[in-house]
């Protein structure tokens, strides 16, 4: 009882923590429209739009004075349109990149793990850079979001695959299999570019990661492909309590270690890929933002996943509006390396960085 009040104490307080963020971040742009403006805009968008009068006639309430607050035409449309669809974007992408960053630090119980260290970021780059070097177009980009999501995927389960044997996978091999992988496909990644030709520069923009031009339905299938593995995630976080004993002692308490690894490595992979394939490489979110929460809220993944998830979702929507405050657009993964690099070192210097 005592971990589920501090789990639920924590979610509030950082989910609160997320939508002043969010609507801290729908204020800023080239127009600026006060926080308090974006929270009526929001409110307005939670209102029910349509009800029904005893005729059974359809009518629009937010018409209403009763229902609605007055805002500008134009400060809705920026917001609901413009705005908060890159917003939510970079909240869902936060969330998937720091919930995977978890499970991937509890199950090699290794603080330098993340989600890509067993190379979906490294596939989703070489799916990615390939068709945009190939060419070819789909509606919405859902082509080159297939292609990372797609290599992405592969890339994940060819680790595990080279990884196993006699139907075990030792946390070690899958570790060094994950490190040969990569190097691989960041040797394809850099044959592509150097082929790539006037297409360079969009390769190299999608590398860096980036959220320019999210649109809606980038947002409802996101959020759709990490809510799905996230529930699951939950079910699995008493069962990754106790591997962190060993694998050996976990068996022992009836844990069924090797289904178990194989279920959170493909669920933590399949989230990663969502987010990749919608953002680009993003780093330093799934690596910092678990080793912070770990040192808030302890080491159980009951408290310490759901509020990783959360922080990571304020931490990206944070970074990604400093990204675009300034004269010039920075990619977003530009911005989260060189906030998460110093205070990473920060933390070894000040040895709160350990072995879990």
């Amino acid at each position: 009882m005592r971990t589920h009040r501090k789990t639920a104490v924590w979610s509030v307080a950082l989910t609160a923590l997320l939508a002043l963020v969010v609507t801290a971040s729908a204020a800023v742009g080239p127009v600026w429209i006060p926080p308090d403006v974006v929270a009526q805009v929001l409110l307005n968008a939670i209102v029910v739009p349509t009800a029904f009068d005893v005729s059974g006639t359809a009518i629009d309430v937010t018409t209403q004075p009763v229902f609605r607050f007055r805002v500008s035409r134009l400060q809705r449309l920026i917001v609901m349109n413009v705005r908060l669809p890159r917003i939510l974007l970079a909240a869902v992408v936060g969330f998937a990149l720091a919930a995977a960053g978890t499970i991937m630090q509890g199950i090699f119980r290794n603080p330098m793990a993340d989600p890509s260290i067993i190379g979906v970021s490294s596939g989703a780059a070489v799916g990615a850079v390939g068709f945009i070097v190939v060419g070819g177009t789909l509606p919405f980009g859902l082509g080159l979001r297939a292609a990372a999501f797609a290599g992405a995927l592969v890339s994940a389960f060819g680790v595990y695959l080279i990884a196993t044997e006699g139907g075990r996978t030792p946390v070690a091999t899958l570790l060094l299999a994950g490190v040969a992988v990569q190097t691989f496909l960041g040797a394809a990644v850099s044959f592509l570019l150097l082929n790539a030709g006037e297409s360079i520069r969009r390769a190299l923009f999608w590398l860096m990661g980036h959220l320019k031009g999210a649109a809606w339905p980038e947002v409802w299938s996101s959020l759709a492909l990490v809510a799905v593995p996230f529930a699951l995630l939950l079910v699995y976080a008493r069962d990754l309590n106790v591997m962190l004993l060993g694998e050996e002692d976990a068996q022992s308490l009836g844990i069924e270690v090797e289904r178990t690894k194989r279920i959170l490595l493909a669920l933590a992979s399949l989230a990663t890929a969502a987010g990749v394939a919608v953002a680009g490489i993003i780093g330093f979110v799934g690596l910092i933002v678990p080793h912070v929460m770990r040192l808030l809220v302890g080491p159980d993944h009951r408290i310490l996943l759901p509020t990783s998830a959360l922080a990571g979702a304020s931490f990206l929507v944070a970074t990604d509006t400093l990204a675009r405050s300034g004269s010039t657009e920075l990619p977003v993964g530009i911005v989260t390396a060189a906030l998460g690099a110093p205070f990473f070192l920060y933390l070894l210097r000040k040895r709160e960085v350990h072995e879990l």
